[in-house]
């Protein structure tokens, strides 16, 4: 089998993969409102938006994400949700492998945006050794807005009498949290940032394209 064929095979696999994902953010949607556990339900059906970008975008764009990096941000979000079904609590390494994939798609996003401006503008020029510093910083500080936003959800989910979408497990979790956080952002600061060059591209493109238009 030729190199082009078996990487066009390995491509379409990786694709049924990222479908039969989104099968499982609906089923997990849907059995979070069989058994009204509407958090579950509730951050099924977000997630599920979240993992319907790619095609909104390649349908209004013309643009195909590489099948191995929306894998990849589908699986990320895929156990975030299943996390709800008590796998945070029952298994230990649960979280923080949930945490590092996360953080990792984060840097990914984080990396991607930074590159697309500097490709875009001449008046941005930021030397590779910083750009991994700004991935980490990045993530980070993602880090700390979105267990804000986690308080805050329980707090007004409480107040509300809803189930909330999200949990707050305490200070030592947050610790573990940043930790985990930090190695995704590292892993993908050093040695995935290549993943997300045709996006890089796109998104600059399309920079380029609107301040023509």
């Amino acid at each position: 089998m030729s190199g082009p064929e078996y990487g066009d095979t390995s491509r379409s696999w990786e694709r049924v993969l990222a479908r039969i994902l989104q099968l499982g953010l609906l089923g997990l949607c849907v059995y979070g409102l069989a058994t009204r556990r509407l958090g579950m339900a509730m951050n099924g059906a977000v997630t599920l938006g979240v993992t319907l970008v790619p095609a909104a975008i390649r349908r209004e764009y013309d643009y195909t994400m590489d099948a191995g990096l929306l894998l990849w941000m589908t699986l990320a979000v895929v156990l975030h949700v299943a996390g709800s079904l008590g796998l945070y609590t029952q298994v230990p390494w649960y979280d923080g492998v949930t945490h590092a994939l996360s953080a990792s798609v984060v840097a990914g996003l984080g990396y991607t945006t930074l590159r697309s401006f500097e490709l875009h503008s001449t008046e941005i020029d930021v030397p590779p050794e910083f750009r991994g510093l700004f991935v980490v910083v990045f993530v980070l500080a993602f880090g700390a807005v979105w267990e804000v936003f986690e308080f805050g959800t329980v707090a007004v989910s409480g107040a509300l009498g809803f189930d909330s979408p999200l949990v707050v497990f305490g200070i030592d979790d947050i610790v573990t949290d940043f930790l985990f956080n930090t190695v995704g952002a590292v892993v993908v600061a050093l040695w995935g940032t290549s993943h997300f060059d045709g996006l890089v591209g796109f998104l600059s493109g399309r920079l380029d394209r609107r301040e023509r238009g």
